[in-house]
């Protein structure tokens, strides 16, 4: 099957299989795991952190980064598209009462500075603390330019604000400008990086912060069951994620960017090839064909994809060159 309906259905590399059938482990808990300890340390300094904490998962990284940043009662300033706001459950809310303050997301995915200045709120006894900026980068598959990054930065330094990043997808958003993960990272106090998306892990996600920050982490890590015994059989592909997976992410973006431009060509599809930054590529179905349909005719062909009015389809390791040539040759099959 090709499957475009995101990247974290990737499946983990050879080496990765092997790498976890002999890794060392012990009890992360105790903080006893010499593969996860490794990992935490590594992911530290290669992106400039004191500490790192390994978690099950990007949703997680993100919750505890907020419930450790803010106290019940307090705000996080986010985007309206923002995954930690729209597609985590309401977490920081129902578990860590914390009130999200959600503002427009321009079409580059950033928010205006204006809008993040004006959202916040006085210090008076009847409004929320306002405590956190939360970015995302990349958002929609696109990326948050580095001068807007360093003026964020400035922004929440000025008001006293801590920064976080949903990176998500950073090495993306790093590889699409050709530059170093770590030279995105510098701009927050603390940053989530998912291993299992594009980069190929079966599971997993650092968080990223400062000495105390990583201390109420770890506690609330424990407190919401995420504590793990023997991790770093998971860890030891965590590791080849982030040291051989990131460059490979250019091929993601060369096949994300062909697929659009075939599908720009096709008049049943309408699509801002501009857009397309990295390994995402929405397109629009016409009118007259039945998103449904469409998506289970697809299927039967063996190609998975998101039925819906607005596509996005999603490049990543297990789709080849080959495989767009496939797709985009079955679609033209089906809507002859």
């Amino acid at each position: 099957m090709i499957d475009f309906r995101s990247d974290t259905v990737t499946q983990p590399t050879e080496a990765m299989r092997l790498a976890m059938s002999r890794a060392e482990v012990g009890d992360d808990v105790y903080g006893d795991d010499p593969t996860v300890n490794s990992l935490q340390d590594m992911a530290a300094e290669m992106f400039g952190f004191d500490g790192a904490l390994f978690v099950s998962s990007g949703t997680q990284a993100n919750l505890l980064a907020l419930m450790s940043h803010c106290d019940r009662g307090d705000e996080y300033l986010c985007g309206q598209q923002a995954h930690n706001y729209k597609f985590e459950g309401g977490g920081a809310a129902v578990l860590g009462s914390i009130q999200p303050q959600p503002l427009n997301n321009q079409a580059n995915g950033s928010i205006l500075l204006s809008d993040i200045e004006a959202a916040i709120k006085p210090d008076d006894v009847h409004f929320a603390r306002t405590r956190l900026l939360s970015l995302e980068n990349t958002i929609g598959g696109k990326v948050l330019s580095q001068d807007y990054l360093a003026q964020a930065q400035s922004l929440a330094f000025n008001r006293g604000l801590k920064i976080h990043l949903d990176g998500a997808r950073v090495a993306n958003a790093a590889v699409a400008q050709g530059i170093a993960i770590a030279d995105i990272t510098q701009y927050f106090d603390s940053v989530s990086i998912c291993l299992s998306k594009g980069l190929c892990a079966p599971i997993g996600s650092i968080l990223l912060g400062d000495e105390r920050l990583i201390g109420k982490a770890t506690r609330w890590r424990k407190m919401l069951g995420g504590g793990m015994r023997q991790a770093g059989i998971i860890a030891a592909a965590a590791k080849l994620a982030i040291t051989e997976q990131v460059d490979r992410l250019a091929d993601d973006h060369h096949n994300a960017n062909t697929l659009a431009l075939l599908l720009a060509e096709m008049t049943e599809f309408t699509v801002d090839v501009s857009s397309v930054q990295t390994n995402m590529v929405f397109a629009t179905l016409a009118e007259h064909i039945d998103p449904k349909v469409f998506a289970a005719t697809l299927a039967d062909k063996g190609i998975i994809i998101s039925p819906s009015r607005q596509l996005r389809l999603v490049t990543h390791k297990d789709i080849t060159a080959n495989d767009i040539s496939f797709f985009v040759n079955t679609v033209k099959q089906v809507i002859g």
